[in-house]
């Protein structure tokens, strides 16, 4: 089995969620509604927690802090409730009284996801810390991460895991295994194809190693999460504010071109590899239509909104936000189907926000459509909403269109989206098209 068909065949095991962990997947779609106990008064939307709880939380805080609206404390204290008496995190823990399982129960990308957001709006210091130490003392002897404790490390859960020390002041070059003294840089730039792969896939990343001999292949999800990790960045960062316009540039291969600076025909270093990757997901877009293309198994081409938004976000930190403009502005076309996936959906929706604050855009007029009003509906009142925010004078409804004068607003609507997507990221996330496992 190649290591395409192993990482979508894992994909295959979750339901989605978003939208990415990443950190990608076809990220963020719901999942029907939980027939049992009522769900917390401090979660973030309305379908069944167990496989994304955590993630969405996540995601859904990070956006509003991003835009200037302070989440509701409950949502901060459900968050901050979910972490594991060792520091780690779970999918989703509807008893907290119940310890975890270390080994099956915990996830790295969980763990990042929340380390981000609970660092974003402050006031969690132990937690964070505690859990900025679950992901060091977990980290493998090459320098990565898996999804679970001890697992082989992958591109995205170790991309999350650089998010997280990035969001929490801690250099990622830094961080460096026990046994090997090997960084997370280490192991992503052994995972990145060369100048010996496809044309159309050089500078992409592979998901894990390909230990079956048949050679890695080019994975979306991975290569967008790695593309944001080489750049030393979490999913919040600001605007670079700069673009001189040129696009990412290309692993250079051939006579007269270095044919791999960096040995094996790959780049030279963390710098060159992040260029190589945002090249190769601008070209990806292009080639597709300005969007990428689901990779689960057995579908049909379909767009990977999820995935979409994090290669957006990865080409803005890497100052590419001229380039990430197409993607975006794709997303925005209500034709394309990227608005009725995320409604009312807090995963999906706060990775919309994110890629559109990333990119530089107004994520309050996205494609007609306020996102965070959207968003905010999906959970309890924020504290507070900054000027520039949509209140209840905003002259939007409560799902962030403008009102009709002659109906009025439609007030506090919650709504839910029809479509289960299986995802990716293993343990709830899904946050961008990965592999979903059950806890």
């Amino acid at each position: 089995m190649n290591v395409r068909r192993s990482a979508t065949a894992l994909a295959a095991l979750a339901a989605l969620c978003t939208a990415a962990a990443p950190a990608a997947f076809a990220d963020a779609s719901p999942s029907p509604k939980p027939s049992g106990p009522a769900l917390p008064k401090g979660l973030y939307g309305t379908k069944d927690p167990r496989f994304d709880g955590v993630w969405r939380q996540s995601l859904a805080l990070l956006a509003q802090d991003a835009v200037g609206v302070t989440p509701a404390k409950s949502a901060i204290d459900w968050l901050a409730g979910q972490q594991c008496e060792d520091g780690g995190f779970a999918g989703y823990r509807a008893n907290t009284a119940k310890a975890c399982d270390p080994k099956k129960g915990e996830f790295t990308d969980a763990t990042a996801a929340a380390v981000q957001a609970l660092a974003a709006v402050g006031g969690r210091g132990s937690a964070v810390e505690k859990g900025v130490a679950w992901l060091k003392k977990h980290q493998n002897d090459d320098g990565g991460w898996g999804m679970n404790p001890g697992g082989p490390s992958d591109a995205n859960s170790t991309s999350a895991a650089v998010g997280a020390f990035a969001a929490t002041g801690t250099d990622p070059k830094g961080v460096k295994s026990a046994k090997g003294g090997k960084t997370p840089y280490d192991l992503l730039l052994g995972l990145q194809l060369g100048c010996d792969a496809k044309k159309g896939e050089r500078g992409a990343f592979a998901y894990t190693a390909d230990k079956s001999g048949a050679g890695a292949a080019a994975n979306d999800l991975a290569t967008a999460a790695a593309a944001l990790a080489t750049q030393g960045k979490g999913f919040v960062f600001e605007p670079a504010g700069k673009d001189d316009g040129k696009a990412p540039e290309p692993l250079h291969c051939g006579a007269g071109k270095g044919d791999g600076k960096g040995g094996g025909g790959k780049p030279a270093g963390v710098e060159e590899a992040g260029q190589a990757a945002a090249a190769y997901l601008a070209d990806t877009m292009a080639e597709h239509g300005r969007h990428l293309l689901s990779s689960m198994p057995g579908a049909k081409d379909q767009p990977d909104f999820g995935g979409t938004a994090d290669a957006i976000i990865a080409l803005a930190a890497g100052e590419h936000s001229a380039t990430a403009a197409k993607p975006l502005q794709w997303l925005q076309s209500e034709k394309n189907g990227a608005l009725a996936w995320a409604k009312g959906d807090p995963g999906a929706l706060g990775k919309l926000v994110l890629a559109a604050h990333a990119a530089g855009a107004d994520p309050r007029s996205f494609g007609g459509v306020d996102l965070v009003q959207r968003l905010n509906a999906t959970g309890p009142k924020p504290e507070s909403v900054s000027a520039s925010g949509s209140g209840a004078d905003s002259g939007k409804d409560a799902d962030g269109e403008k009102k009709d004068d002659d109906k009025g607003g439609v007030g506090g609507v919650w709504w839910t989206v029809g479509v289960f997507m299986v995802a990716g990221i293993g343990i709830g996330f899904l946050l961008s098209g990965r592999k979903k496992q059950q806890l």
